[in-house]
């Protein structure tokens, strides 16, 4: 068992100076990392921040105030010969401190072999008794609930504090700018899909909550270029007449900022939601699937989780989303009724 003596580090505080940071993992991760990047930057204003984050992603930190570098891995070719020649680059810039916040192996390996003279991370990484300091990694404790950036937040905590933090974006002024144009009338964001489709209110849903919405209400619907063809559908069957579809137009800053400053948001339990809280944009959140207990719930000021009142014995089905539902029947969603959503326009 861990103590508190995992979180003791003989590192003066003064002594840091260049530390990197390692998220690879999804969108939603890489935003829910951004709070350690913020109390880092709070406690040590002059320090040099570094972030690895998986290729395809680095839009999201462009013209960040806090971040020195982006470290990139490439993971969708020649993933492992990437991996080397990150870890020769992470070597050559001679980090203070890396903090891993995955627990997957590779980035054990690179926070092992950085060089740095300190190294933390979760106590479930493989490779974590080699670091200089672990930290327990708890996850779906109904007595004890606690957030994921809470639980990123731990990693830091002997070298700053145990307060929480609200993760952070920042759309440059190009990204306000182009957003305006769309902000003249009163609007929602819908961002109907997921990567999992237990995590993803259901289509026919979307459209009958759409059909409800008032014609003076402009509609903004988001996602990437993978999400097109769902938007599309949604459009067209709604009719709704002021109904425009972003996906695959729009970069994760440019929709944060049109999210910002929208009537309502409307998200699942997915990477827009966390979007949303990055920029503390109003939100309705729709948890088919997953239950906010797992610790990835909206931070917004104004936020509501919206779910079935069905008691389900089947919910939740898993941490992370299906790509079909377990039992064949996903009354985790059908059974939402819009009004649910509707109260919030």
């Amino acid at each position: 068992m861990l103590t508190d003596s995992f979180y003791l580090c003989s590192m003066q505080k003064n002594e840091i100076h260049k530390v990197l940071v390692i998220q690879t993992a999804s969108i939603g991760d890489v935003i829910l990392v951004t709070p350690v990047l913020e109390k880092l930057h709070h406690f040590y204003p002059g320090i040099h921040i570094d972030l690895l984050i998986k290729q395809g992603f680095e839009s999201l930190f462009e013209g960040h105030p806090f971040i020195h570098q982006l470290l990139l891995w490439d993971k969708k070719k020649d993933k492992y010969k990437h991996l080397w020649h990150l870890l020769k680059e992470i070597r050559s810039e001679r980090y203070d401190l890396v903090v891993n916040v995955q627990r997957f192996l590779s980035t054990g390996f690179l926070t092992v072999f950085s060089g740095a003279s300190q190294t933390v991370g979760f106590d479930k990484n493989p490779l974590s008794y080699f670091y200089s300091t672990r930290i327990r990694h708890s996850i779906g404790d109904k007595k004890s609930v606690l957030h994921e950036t809470d639980r990123n937040l731990s990693l830091i905590k002997h070298l700053t504090d145990s307060k929480s933090q609200t993760p952070k974006l920042y759309p440059t002024p190009k990204d306000i700018a182009k957003m305006s144009q769309y902000k003249t009338n009163p609007y929602i964001c819908i961002a109907p899909a997921s990567l999992w489709f237990t995590k993803q209110f259901p289509a026919d849903k979307w459209i009958e909550f759409l059909q409800n919405v008032p014609s003076g209400i402009f509609v903004y619907l988001l996602g990437s270029a993978a999400d097109e063809a769902l938007c599309s559908h949604i459009l067209l069957s709604s009719e709704h007449p002021n109904c425009i579809n972003f996906a695959g137009k729009l970069s994760l800053l440019e929709s944060a900022a049109l999210m910002r400053d929208a009537q309502m948001n409307y998200v699942n339990d997915s990477a827009p939601m966390h979007l949303c809280s990055s920029v503390n944009a109003r939100m309705t959140a729709i948890y088919c699937s997953t239950v906010p207990s797992f610790g990835f719930g909206p931070l917004a000021d104004d936020a509501l989780v919206v779910e079935t009142t069905e008691k389900l014995d089947c919910r939740p089905c898993g941490l992370h989303g299906h790509k079909t539902c377990p039992e064949g029947h996903f009354k985790c969603a059908h059974t939402i009724d819009i009004n649910q959503l509707a109260v919030r326009l």
